[in-house]
């Protein structure tokens, strides 16, 4: 959707160079473009249940604004780390935190506040691929800094 349109619920995308193919930050015309552009975001459905439990905000429709929405992974875990889901290929980046443009966006007063510590995550695509709901998350490799991780990635550029 374009940027401020409300989010499409798909059951199979494409993850492609730069983001999911079709997206607002794919295609550049994101809010946040080109300033701080998470080519896809993942958000738990724990914490959008918990949400929901402790703030009565459903975000169901949506309204938190990311990409996909996981169940029974810990995010966390998945940052400086490549994993897989359906044929795609992910590198975690950052977390995400919650911004006020999602708040607005979304008309819940309290909204940013609600995500705070649990707004997901960032990650790049490595190996474009087609994924969908009922995919698995599969951890492929830690990413993190250390001597011979850095070695490894001189190494994987140079080939």
């Amino acid at each position: 959707p374009e940027e401020g349109a409300p989010m499409e619920s798909v059951e199979r995308i494409e993850a492609v160079s730069g983001g999911l193919a079709g997206d607002r930050y794919e295609r550049g015309t994101g809010y946040y473009t080109p300033f701080d552009v998470c080519e896809v975001t993942f958000v738990a459905g724990e914490a959008l249940d918990a949400i929901r439990e402790e703030v009565d905000i459903d975000l169901s429709g949506g309204e938190h604004r990311r990409n996909v929405v996981t169940r029974g992974v810990d995010l966390s875990e998945l940052l400086d780390a490549r994993f897989r889901i359906g044929d795609a290929t992910f590198e975690g980046t950052r977390p995400r935190p919650p911004c006020r443009h999602v708040e607005e966006t979304a008309g819940f007063d309290g909204l940013m506040d609600a995500l705070r510590d649990r707004g997901g995550i960032c990650a790049d695509v490595v190996d474009p691929g087609e994924f969908g709901v009922g995919d698995a998350v599969e951890y492929v490799e830690d990413r993190s800094f250390n001597a011979d991780g850095l070695a490894a990635a001189i190494e994987e550029r140079r080939e």
